[in-house]
């Protein structure tokens, strides 16, 4: 199996039925934008999510099947990472250049730290499901999984 996914070029995968046909490649960085914006990543215009966290289970614009995605735990690891160098970025600066009481520290870090988790959080789901959607895991590419 070849993917050349950022060249335009068709990629051979297993068909429905089992045989190999040319499917055309998908823009991996395209479907990541479309999905950190939290649209569809096939078309960009219909909404990725049903709720906070929730992938909806279709495209209400495009109509393309979304409930395929299986996220799981990667948006919180790759939240947790980005949070913690921001965080822990500001964290040392601060203590360089200014000197704030422990009180103050232990109030604003914490609720730092929960708004950027809270706000990365969506994004990082939808490049993750776009990215999924573009390499065509987890059924994306028409087959369904059997597990």
């Amino acid at each position: 199996m070849t993917i050349e996914p950022l060249t335009g070029a068709t990629v051979p995968r297993a068909a429905p039925g089992g045989d190999m046909a040319a499917q055309p490649a998908r823009d991996i960085w395209l479907a990541m934008r479309r999905g950190a914006q939290c649209r569809c990543p096939a078309c960009g215009e219909g909404s990725l999510f049903a709720g906070y966290l929730k992938v909806a289970d279709h495209c209400e614009a495009c109509g393309e099947a979304l409930h395929h995605h299986r996220a799981d735990d990667l948006p919180p690891y790759i939240t947790i990472t980005i949070v913690g160098h921001i965080i822990i970025t500001l964290v040392l600066a601060l203590e360089m250049f200014a000197d704030y009481s422990t009180l103050t520290q232990m109030i604003v870090w914490p609720l730092l730290t929960l708004a950027l988790a809270l706000a990365l959080m969506r994004p990082v789901k939808g490049a993750v499901v776009g990215y999924q959607w573009a390499l065509r895991m987890h059924g994306f590419g028409g087959e369904e999984e059997t597990i």
